[in-house]
């Protein structure tokens, strides 16, 4: 019930900035994700997959932006990690976020972002971080690039161990 809220929300959201006259810019991005730590690294330690990032333009130089990503992790080394307890530790397999947040613009082709909100991995929502780095590779800013990393807190109920990474991403802006 609680996905089917923020699904709404942000379709919402959407729905209203596109009825308006283009006071945001909207990129799709393809997105690598390297895994720095996590409770059962080796079987996610690399994960590939899509996002959008919506920036709401504003006169100033921070901007309102809502980054929505989805990451599956194909590579597994096929171990069963287990607590001490001997109960399994969740596999993460995939990880969908929906964060929200700021970016400020230095300078028209580089851009600073710090985004926060839920993830989705494993069968749990968790709270996560998203600082980053962009660039966009023309004045007109129809392509961007991306360096970001990511934090998600508690990701093992028992350990109270974080999952983080690095993401590598390339987008092109759709509006």
């Amino acid at each position: 019930m609680q996905k089917f809220r923020i699904t709404f929300i942000l379709c919402f959201l959407l729905t209203q900035s596109f009825g308006q006259t283009r006071k945001s810019s909207l990129y799709i991005q393809g997105q690598y994700n390297k895994t720095l730590y996590d409770v059962t690294k080796g079987n996610n330690p690399w994960g590939m997959g899509l996002g959008l990032q919506l920036f709401f333009r504003q006169t100033s130089k921070f901007k309102p932006t809502i980054d929505l990503t989805a990451d599956a992790y194909l590579e597994d080394d096929k171990v069963s990690r287990l607590n001490t307890d001997a109960t399994a530790i969740n596999d993460l397999g995939g990880m969908v976020n929906l964060f929200a947040g700021a970016s400020y613009n230095p300078i028209k082709t580089v851009y600073l972002s710090f985004v926060a909100g839920p993830s989705f991995l494993g069968g749990e929502t968790k709270l996560g971080i998203k600082p980053s780095l962009g660039f966009y590779f023309s004045p007109n800013q129809k392509f961007t690039g991306k360096v970001s990393y990511i934090n998600v807190f508690n990701r093992d109920n028992k350990t109270k161990e974080d999952f983080g990474s690095i993401c590598l991403s390339l987008g092109v802006r759709l509006y």
